[in-house]
């Protein structure tokens, strides 16, 4: 399957990962936010019948954790509802979906067998609100930014996972793990960004949305990604030349 040639279609076209996803499949269908809700049921099937697509991506979600908190209706019919949704129009046309989410939270399954679900985490990327760039905001406001040094995961650049993602698109349908390869705590990653970083406890830094402590996903299926730290190295590149 050739990317260029395949009818993609890319809902949640204009974020952080959307934007490198459109870079990577640039002859897509890009819907953006206004161009339809996906928590409307009926019109993301009419869109998607009506396009004819071969690949479904949804790049689109709720993704402030915090603010879930406080809008648990709305996170769950973006995050958990708005999938199932796509993946009936998926069924309808027979296209692959391709969606990014925790496995737990995805209930399309039982609309289409043709689906390939990718658990990620800890993303940032040029086109968009992330840790790196909160980061180096605080850093040049704040003496001393403290950054929770007990929970631990995987970093991944937007632009690494949205290359990924269209080598393994002919992959058999099933749950993938892709993250950049490397494990570290929020404050090794901040240590990586900015210099003026202290550790802190989770209990130091209470949070309204409960964070795990240990969220380390395990590559098994697809080839691996470069090391976190490339990967930072170079979008911090990129981000200082776009200043």
């Amino acid at each position: 399957m050739v990317v260029g040639k395949i009818k993609t279609l890319i809902f949640g076209a204009e974020g952080m990962l959307g934007t490198e996803l459109c870079s990577v499949f640039p002859d897509a269908i890009k819907l953006k936010r206004n161009d339809g809700d996906i928590s409307d049921r009926d019109k993301v099937i009419e869109i998607i019948k009506q396009n004819g697509p071969c690949v479904v991506i949804n790049a689109a979600a709720y993704t402030a954790v915090d603010d879930c908190e406080d809008h648990q209706e709305l996170a769950y019919e973006i995050n958990g509802r708005a999938p199932g949704y796509i993946a009936e129009g998926c069924a309808c046309v027979g296209a692959i979906f391709v969606h990014y989410s925790t496995d737990y939270i995805f209930d399309g399954r039982e609309k289409t067998d043709n689906y390939r679900i990718i658990r990620t985490s800890w993303l940032y990327g040029v086109h968009g609100k992330n840790f790196v760039d909160t980061m180096l905001r605080l850093s040049g406001k704040m003496e001393k930014v403290k950054v929770v040094n007990d929970q631990f995961g995987k970093p991944t650049y937007a632009v690494d996972l949205a290359r990924k993602t269209a080598e393994w698109i002919e992959y058999t349908p099933g749950i993938y793990h892709i993250t950049n390869e490397g494990v570290c705590s929020w404050f090794e990653f901040a240590s990586e960004i900015i210099n003026n970083v202290i550790p802190c406890t989770s209990e130091e830094f209470p949070r309204k949305a409960k964070r795990p402590k240990y969220s380390v996903l395990v590559n098994t299926k697809t080839p691996p990604m470069r090391h976190w730290t490339d990967a930072l190295t170079e979008y911090l590149h990129i981000r200082k030349t776009m200043l």
